[in-house]
């Protein structure tokens, strides 16, 4: 358990906030790209309680600015999107993707004072599918050679979606390995080969076990951590009857961000980004190893489950997440459909819009959870002392990070390490792209 305080102090994400400084030295996913794929590039943005205005000038290049204009606060997302920047309405107050104002057009002629007044803006700069925004001070660090960012277009597709609760909860569900032998146990499998763009439907690395019935049937892994250039490396292990151990390799990536297997094929790194303290986004990038992802068919599987504009999931708690006692006797363990995210949803928001951790007990099935609080309170006590580097991926070259390595494998002789690399280099070798590590 910690105290109030604690808790506040990890939680809380707002400007001079003590995980907000934090996260403001790392890139954030601040849209998708598809957003911005209309007749007019403009989407509001509220990202770690900040609001801003998106926007794609005539030039075709990115500004994130402040939403309200510093002359009056009339929302600049009405704004008009035209001589290279976005204008007022209110008064014709003209700014660039810089923030910049360049002209005050009802001010007298010759008026220099539109050279004081600049909108907050921020460096933006889209990858995979998102554009990332960073709000912190000087210079913005290198995006490291991660996987996603690594392969082409044609094998990455990127999705968000909406959850009403904290970032530090929302995120901490991917780093728990356990919960996905109860929370996402299926109580009858799938033909593998029909479920492409769903995670834990393939078969358990190089056997013939569903993933789910593996995951059903073996709900104790022997879960260890390791503290890496990135943030943490999640081994969890799976004691067979046949001698054999399945091995799962996931990743946390400081500070808000994992790296799972999705299939042998695919995997998935995904952000939990603060809308504020309260919201949340958590933005997916899949990444195939193998064949061009199928974005038209993972797009359509995800929008049956979300709306637009927000991304808003169409299960949630206003409608009891679906819930079928039925089908939680028959079917699943939650009775909350198929789709493990509405599952996570469920967990994580259910916790109340912030987790009182004061009331929480940790087991020894929470060591990733454990550890990677540790890493944050450290990261704040390093920034109040002016430590920044001691930061992860802040002192090392991001071009040197690779990976991070996520896969499943069995070791059929005990040798843990060999058998997910292996698989793991099979995999990369066998790659269309360059993959290797």
């Amino acid at each position: 358990m910690m105290s109030q305080s604690q808790n506040d102090s990890l939680t809380r994400v707002g400007p001079g906030t003590d995980a907000g400084e934090v996260l403001r030295r790392y890139w954030q996913p601040a849209a998708l790209s598809e957003e911005l794929n209309t007749k007019r590039p403009v989407v509001p943005v509220r990202l770690m309680g900040e609001d801003l205005v998106l926007f794609r000038d005539s030039e075709g290049k990115l500004g994130l600015i402040q939403r309200h204009c510093p002359h009056r606060g009339a929302d600049m997302c009405f704004g008009r999107l035209e001589d290279n920047g976005l204008r007022c309405p209110f008064h014709g107050w003209h700014f660039n993707r810089d923030g910049q104002c360049v002209e005050q057009p009802a001010e007298p002629e010759g008026s220099r004072m539109h050279e004081n007044i600049k909108a907050r803006s921020y460096v933006v700069e889209e990858r995979a599918g998102i554009v990332w925004a960073y709000m912190g001070p000087g210079e913005p660090p290198e995006f490291p050679n991660f996987d996603c960012f690594r392969a082409p277009d044609s094998h990455v597709f990127a999705f968000k979606g909406l959850w009403e609760c904290n970032w530090l909860q929302a995120m901490e569900v991917g780093i728990d390995p356990a919960h996905a032998s109860f929370l996402h146990r299926f109580l009858q499998d799938e033909d593998p080969a029909d479920s492409y763009g769903k995670q834990f439907r393939d078969k358990a690395a190089n056997t013939e076990i569903p993933m789910t019935k593996l995951l059903r049937e073996y709900p104790r892994p022997a879960i260890s951590v390791d503290e890496t250039e990135f943030g943490i490396k999640i081994t969890a292990l799976r004691h067979l009857d046949d001698g054999r151990v399945h091995v799962r390799i996931t990743n946390q990536i400081f500070p808000e961000a994992i790296s799972i297997p999705m299939s042998r094929e695919m995997i998935i790194t995904q952000w939990h980004v603060p809308i504020d303290d309260e919201n949340c986004y958590w933005y997916s990038i899949f990444t195939s190893f193998k064949e061009p992802v199928n974005k038209e068919l993972m797009r359509e599987q995800r929008l049956k489950e979300h709306r637009l504009p927000d991304y808003a999931p169409l299960k949630n708690k206003r409608n009891n997440y679906g819930y079928n006692p039925d089908e939680q006797e028959r079917e699943t363990y939650t009775g909350m459909g198929l789709d493990i995210n509405v599952h996570d949803q469920w967990a994580v928001e259910s916790m109340g819009a912030i987790q009182d951790r004061t009331d929480e007990h940790l087991g020894k099935s929470d060591v990733a959870i454990i550890k990677y609080r540790r890493m944050l309170r450290a990261a704040i006590a390093a920034l109040k002392e002016g430590g920044e580097d001691a930061l992860p991926m802040q002192k090392v070259d991001a071009s040197t990070v690779f990976g991070p390595i996520s896969v499943d494998a069995i070791a059929a002789d005990g040798d843990v390490d060999a058998a997910y690399k292996t698989e793991d280099g099979i995999r990369r070798g066998g790659c269309s792209w360059d993959a290797i590590i």
